[in-house]
Protein backbone atom coordinates (compact mmCIF):
# COMPACT_ATOMS: atom_id res chain seq x y z
CA UNK A 1 0.00 0.00 0.00
CA UNK A 2 1.24 3.38 -0.54
CA UNK A 3 -0.12 6.02 1.70
CA UNK A 4 -0.27 9.47 -0.06
CA UNK A 5 -1.84 11.87 2.65
CA UNK A 6 -2.25 12.39 6.20
CA UNK A 7 -5.97 10.95 5.96
CA UNK A 8 -4.53 7.82 4.29
CA UNK A 9 -2.00 7.45 7.08
CA UNK A 10 -4.16 8.30 10.17
CA UNK A 11 -6.94 5.80 8.80
CA UNK A 12 -4.16 2.97 8.13
CA UNK A 13 -2.86 3.61 11.66
CA UNK A 14 -6.62 3.35 13.15
CA UNK A 15 -6.64 0.14 11.34
CA UNK A 16 -3.63 -1.27 12.09
CA UNK A 17 -4.49 -0.52 15.84
CA UNK A 18 -7.76 -2.55 15.62
CA UNK A 19 -6.00 -5.52 13.41
CA UNK A 20 -2.80 -5.67 16.26
CA UNK A 21 -5.41 -5.80 19.07
CA UNK A 22 -7.57 -8.26 17.71
CA UNK A 23 -5.00 -10.60 16.72
CA UNK A 24 -3.65 -9.81 20.35
CA UNK A 25 -7.12 -10.91 21.87
CA UNK A 26 -7.48 -14.40 19.32
CA UNK A 27 -4.00 -15.40 20.79
CA UNK A 28 -4.28 -18.34 23.66
CA UNK A 29 -2.93 -17.35 26.92
CA UNK A 30 -0.08 -20.02 26.84
CA UNK A 31 0.88 -18.29 22.98
CA UNK A 32 2.02 -15.06 25.13
CA UNK A 33 4.63 -17.41 27.01
CA UNK A 34 5.82 -19.59 23.99
CA UNK A 35 8.24 -17.88 21.69
CA UNK A 36 7.03 -16.48 18.43
CA UNK A 37 9.45 -14.50 16.83
CA UNK A 38 13.61 -14.41 16.25
CA UNK A 39 15.81 -13.76 19.44
CA UNK A 40 13.40 -16.08 21.21
CA UNK A 41 10.73 -13.34 21.98
CA UNK A 42 6.96 -14.79 22.98
CA UNK A 43 4.20 -13.41 22.16
CA UNK A 44 3.91 -11.10 25.49
CA UNK A 45 7.64 -9.62 24.60
CA UNK A 46 6.59 -9.13 21.07
CA UNK A 47 3.61 -6.84 22.44
CA UNK A 48 5.67 -5.05 24.81
CA UNK A 49 8.52 -4.00 21.77
CA UNK A 50 5.68 -2.75 20.05
CA UNK A 51 3.82 -0.95 22.54
CA UNK A 52 7.61 0.23 23.65
CA UNK A 53 8.22 1.66 19.75
CA UNK A 54 5.32 3.29 19.61
CA UNK A 55 6.39 6.05 21.85
CA UNK A 56 9.14 6.70 19.08
CA UNK A 57 7.29 8.47 16.12
CA UNK A 58 5.78 11.42 17.96
CA UNK A 59 9.66 11.72 18.59
CA UNK A 60 10.51 11.45 14.40
CA UNK A 61 7.95 14.75 14.03
CA UNK A 62 9.23 16.25 16.31
CA UNK A 63 12.54 16.02 15.26
CA UNK A 64 11.64 16.55 11.87
CA UNK A 65 10.34 19.75 12.85
CA UNK A 66 13.30 21.00 14.19
CA UNK A 67 15.16 20.02 11.01
CA UNK A 68 12.98 22.19 9.32
CA UNK A 69 12.89 24.82 11.53
CA UNK A 70 16.74 24.94 11.09
CA UNK A 71 18.35 23.30 14.53
CA UNK A 72 20.72 20.94 13.90
CA UNK A 73 19.15 17.87 14.52
CA UNK A 74 20.36 13.99 13.68
CA UNK A 75 18.36 12.14 12.09
CA UNK A 76 18.04 8.56 12.36
CA UNK A 77 19.73 6.16 15.25
CA UNK A 78 23.33 8.09 14.66
CA UNK A 79 26.56 6.18 14.67
CA UNK A 80 27.06 3.27 16.76
CA UNK A 81 23.18 3.31 17.62
CA UNK A 82 22.39 -0.77 17.83
CA UNK A 83 18.66 -1.16 16.66
CA UNK A 84 18.81 -4.73 18.51
CA UNK A 85 20.36 -3.57 21.77
CA UNK A 86 17.72 -0.47 21.93
CA UNK A 87 14.93 -3.24 21.53
CA UNK A 88 15.87 -6.01 23.76
CA UNK A 89 16.26 -3.63 26.52
CA UNK A 90 12.48 -2.29 25.62
CA UNK A 91 11.58 -5.17 25.95
CA UNK A 92 13.28 -6.08 29.36
CA UNK A 93 11.61 -3.39 30.74
CA UNK A 94 8.23 -4.30 29.86
CA UNK A 95 9.26 -7.76 31.49
CA UNK A 96 6.66 -7.74 34.35
CA UNK A 97 3.85 -5.78 32.47
CA UNK A 98 0.64 -7.92 32.29
CA UNK A 99 -1.00 -8.40 28.46
CA UNK A 100 -3.48 -5.74 29.38
CA UNK A 101 -0.95 -2.93 30.42
CA UNK A 102 0.79 -3.22 27.50
CA UNK A 103 -2.00 -2.83 25.19
CA UNK A 104 -2.66 0.29 27.23
CA UNK A 105 0.54 1.69 26.67
CA UNK A 106 0.34 0.58 22.95
CA UNK A 107 -3.29 2.56 22.45
CA UNK A 108 -1.82 5.13 24.63
CA UNK A 109 0.90 5.67 22.31
CA UNK A 110 -0.62 5.36 19.19
CA UNK A 111 -3.29 7.74 20.16
CA UNK A 112 -0.01 10.51 20.73
CA UNK A 113 1.49 9.48 17.15
CA UNK A 114 -2.22 10.32 15.70
CA UNK A 115 -2.57 13.56 17.49
CA UNK A 116 1.09 14.34 16.31
CA UNK A 117 0.23 13.43 12.55
CA UNK A 118 -2.68 15.80 12.80
CA UNK A 119 -0.64 18.52 14.14
CA UNK A 120 2.09 17.79 11.49
CA UNK A 121 1.63 20.35 8.80
CA UNK A 122 1.32 19.12 4.71
CA UNK A 123 5.21 20.65 4.39
CA UNK A 124 6.54 19.13 7.58
CA UNK A 125 5.03 15.64 5.87
CA UNK A 126 6.79 15.61 2.54
CA UNK A 127 10.71 16.26 4.04
CA UNK A 128 12.90 14.18 3.99
CA UNK A 129 14.11 11.47 7.36
CA UNK A 130 15.23 8.74 8.56
CA UNK A 131 14.30 6.88 10.96
CA UNK A 132 16.37 5.33 14.14
CA UNK A 133 16.35 1.91 11.73
CA UNK A 134 17.76 3.26 8.67
CA UNK A 135 14.18 3.77 7.09
CA UNK A 136 14.41 6.73 4.60
CA UNK A 137 12.02 9.13 2.68
CA UNK A 138 9.66 11.52 3.31
CA UNK A 139 7.95 11.80 6.85
CA UNK A 140 4.89 10.15 5.36
CA UNK A 141 6.48 7.49 3.57
CA UNK A 142 8.77 6.41 6.51
CA UNK A 143 5.77 6.95 9.15
CA UNK A 144 3.71 4.66 6.62
CA UNK A 145 6.78 2.06 6.58
CA UNK A 146 7.61 2.13 10.85
CA UNK A 147 4.24 2.85 11.97
CA UNK A 148 1.90 0.66 9.90
CA UNK A 149 4.44 -1.45 8.08
CA UNK A 150 6.35 -2.60 11.22
CA UNK A 151 3.22 -3.17 13.24
CA UNK A 152 1.84 -5.25 10.34
CA UNK A 153 4.60 -7.55 9.94
CA UNK A 154 4.31 -8.41 13.36
CA UNK A 155 0.43 -9.25 13.64
CA UNK A 156 1.81 -11.95 10.83
CA UNK A 157 4.30 -13.00 13.56
CA UNK A 158 1.72 -13.22 16.24
CA UNK A 159 -0.77 -15.03 14.09
CA UNK A 160 1.83 -17.95 12.68
CA UNK A 161 3.57 -18.12 16.23
CA UNK A 162 -0.11 -18.72 17.50
CA UNK A 163 -1.00 -21.32 15.06
CA UNK A 164 2.96 -23.31 15.38
CA UNK A 165 1.59 -25.10 18.01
Amino acid sequence: MTISSREQLIAALQQDSEEFQEAVARLPAEAFERGVYEQGWNARQLLAHIAAIEWTYPRLIERAEQRAGGDDVPQGGGAGFDMDAYNAKQVVRRDDQPVEQLLTEFRRNRAETIDAIRAADDELLQQPTRSAGGVEGTLLDVLEGVAVGHVREHVGDLLRGARSE
